[in-house]
């Protein structure tokens, strides 16, 4: 490591016996400052840093009761990652009845969960003082939006936020899931980083329209899932096509296979596409997610295609 890679880093102090911090001379010549610093405290300083990174990174702990994690997730928002994630769960209790499945609202700002679920109302607390999730259609649910005023921001800064994750992810009494799907915020920061390290997660499903400006971001968050060695079981492309009503023509509004292009390049599959329809749309707004209330649409069978898709890579992953 350079001289001032080392002082950026460690900001030009060194730690001796006992913990003082002393600054080289301001004589000394970078050379010889470079020289003291990789000398014989450089193992030391490795070794520190170990220690402090070994210390910081928590260790992963099974939600109990929980099988499989499946995480939704996407580097922008507005792409449908919700939506598929509510549907995705759905889907995958439709291709198996004897599947009991959980859906887990993370987006801690703009929880959209209850809404779609069409849930309102605050967790019962169990006598272990766990939250109890709200059920509906079959799916166990649990999200921020139970807990805060639908109207009410969340001006959190990040310490609150962790907290509420942490609860989110320790306080609530699942009972027995086959598959708990998580409704990641966009992004790739703390919530994706705190829900990554501290359990054990099977699969990540990144969502995306076929635009460039969403695949960039799409790129980005597959990636942050391979570096904390999170599998990532493929993509969906949302918003694939939109096929008008009346003379059934076909445009791609956000242009045409950009999902697939991405995922030859990170050397994954495409798990399915799905439609820019307005029914998607409006069953999403009424709180009849369109695999509940539409189950024979080409919509719903474009779900349950990519929950068929998931649940088959996860079978197939290594232990």
């Amino acid at each position: 490591m350079g001289t001032w890679r080392r002082l950026l880093l460690f900001g030009g102090v060194s730690l001796r016996g006992g913990g003082a911090a002393t600054v080289p001379p301001r004589g000394c010549r970078a050379l010889g400052c470079g020289r003291q610093l990789l000398g014989a405290e450089s193992e030391a300083l490795k070794q520190r840093r170990t220690q402090i990174m070994s210390r910081g990174l928590p260790k992963q702990k099974p939600i109990e009761g929980v099988r499989e994690v499946i995480v939704v997730a996407s580097g922008k928002g507005g792409v449908g990652k919700s939506t598929t994630a509510v549907n995705l769960a759905l889907a995958l209790a439709a291709n198996d009845s004897s599947k009991a499945v959980g859906l887990l609202d993370v987006d801690v700002y703009g929880p959209s969960i209850p809404k779609m679920m069409n849930l309102r109302g605050n967790p019962e607390l169990s006598p272990n003082n766990l939250m109890r999730p709200l059920l509906n259609y079959g799916i166990a649910c649990m999200s921020m939006g139970f807990l805060v005023e639908e109207t009410a921001p969340l001006v959190w800064r990040g310490l609150m936020v962790m907290s509420a994750i942490e609860k989110l992810l320790r306080q609530v009494d699942w009972g027995q899931l086959d598959y708990l799907v998580v409704d990641m915020p966009p992004g790739t920061g703390d919530v994706q980083l705190s829900v990554s390290q501290n359990i054990p997660i099977s699969g990540a499903v990144i969502v995306s329209t076929p635009q460039d400006i969403a695949l960039m971001d799409a790129h980005k968050g597959a990636e942050m899932f391979r570096k904390v060695n999170v599998p990532v079981l493929g993509l969906v492309q949302n918003m694939s096509v939109f096929q008008c009503p009346k003379c059934k023509h076909k445009t791609h509004i956000f242009g045409a296979d950009g999902a697939r292009k991405l995922a030859q390049t990170l050397d994954l599959d495409v798990l399915g596409d799905v439609p820019l329809h307005l029914s998607i749309r409006e069953a999403s707004d009424m709180g009849q997610p369109v695999v509940f209330s539409q189950p024979g649409s080409d919509e719903a069978k474009a779900y349950l295609h990519i929950a068929s898709e998931v649940v088959r890579r996860l079978k197939s992953s290594p232990e």
